[in-house]
């Protein structure tokens, strides 16, 4: 790794700062603690941030980006190809993943860049403006990972925890929704939300289904002025409908009708998430959303969990890493297991909502 000599970072006073992650939702947000470690670090700087179109809006009114728009590998190949002509538009950029064509453009339009990917693979005169970080998967958490990179430009982060923001509009639609699905409004009642799937490539990470109706069983018993929400895309669907035709009236789904930001809205009113290990998961985090969220043993809690949360439980696979393979079921994770850490909470949330 190389980094910046301590007087250089002491001199430097960058104006204008990049970041780009073109990344999965979960990906994306594990940046944000480096975001506002730059923008901490370096407060009189405009920092811009490029991200794929369809993560764009879970970075949008952070107060620590000022400049926020989209690009994806298959169309950065013309892009800054004329900035010889004005200069150089920024200071330093930061570059997230090893995708060739990004870290090329970052050189195209910063005078140093900061990337994950060796300088041998490009011209002498680029590898001389490039600060490489090195991967180090399995051996730290992934926040600690993305800090690093910005750590090579001299930022220091003050807190770990990711960051959404949510606008009071959006919290005035969430309260109407969810009003919306219970006959005669919701009263205020308790709602806790449910991510029941990640996505197909690594189904692996899911809870059985029998195992969330066996919770909800215990959980609609124990405290029946719960209502429960179903989130998740379209492909979640199909299970959640299931678990509404089992559970009715008590049990609603929102799974594959809401945008990304509508999402974001609705996590912010639930006392309570349980969810596995995908996206939506590392949102609830974002959000400070109390939460139970469990980890398959090939991407443990342990460096993918939020960190600098105040109301989480993560609940491991009992699998060890010799034996944990992708075969391992989450129905290792026992419903009781679940459940207990499920009354915790709640009982926490009901607690700081008296204060």
């Amino acid at each position: 790794m190389t980094v910046l000599i301590k007087d250089a970072v002491d001199a430097w006073h960058p104006q204008r700062l990049l970041v780009i992650i073109v990344a999965r939702i979960g990906d994306t947000l594990l940046v944000t603690p480096a975001i506002r470690a730059l923008a901490e670090t370096y407060p009189e700087a405009q920092i811009t941030v490029l991200a794929h179109p369809h993560r764009l809006d879970l970075l949008r009114y952070l107060p620590f980006i000022q400049h926020l728009s989209s690009i994806t590998k298959g169309r950065v190949f013309w892009r800054g190809r004329f900035s010889f002509l004005l200069g150089k538009t920024y200071d330093a950029a930061v570059v997230y993943g090893h995708d060739l064509a990004l870290v090329s453009y970052a050189l195209r339009v910063a005078h140093r860049v900061v990337t994950q990917i060796q300088a041998d693979d490009f011209q002498p005169e680029a590898a001389a403006r490039m600060i490489t970080v090195a991967d180090t998967p399995g051996t730290e958490h992934a926040v600690s990972a993305r800090l690093r990179l910005v750590q090579a430009l001299g930022a220091q982060a003050t807190t770990k925890n990711l960051s959404c923001s949510v606008t009071a509009e959006e919290q005035v639609f969430a309260k109407r929704t969810l009003s919306e699905l219970v006959a005669g409004g919701d009263s205020g009642r308790c709602w806790v939300g449910l991510q029941l799937q990640s996505f197909p490539t690594k189904a692996y990470r899911d809870w059985p289904r029998e195992s969330f109706e066996q919770l909800l069983e215990k959980l609609l018993t124990k405290k029946p002025d719960v209502l429960v929400v179903v989130l998740g895309d379209e492909a979640s669907a199909a299970a959640a409908a299931e678990l509404v035709r089992q559970f009715p009236h008590k049990v609603f789904s929102l799974a594959g009708r809401m945008s990304l930001r509508q999402v974001a809205a609705v996590m912010s009113r639930l006392s309570l998430y349980v969810g596995v290990d995908t996206g939506p998961t590392h949102l609830a985090g974002a959000l400070g959303v109390p939460m139970v969220a469990l980890y398959h043993c090939k991407h443990r809690g342990l460096y993918l969990a939020p960190l600098d949360h105040s109301a989480l439980t993560v609940i491991e696979h009992p699998a060890s890493d010799q034996e944990c393979c992708t075969e391992s079921s989450m129905a290792a994770i026992s419903v009781e297991q679940v459940w207990q850490a499920v009354q915790n909470r709640l009982g926490l949330a009901a607690a700081k909502a008296m204060l």
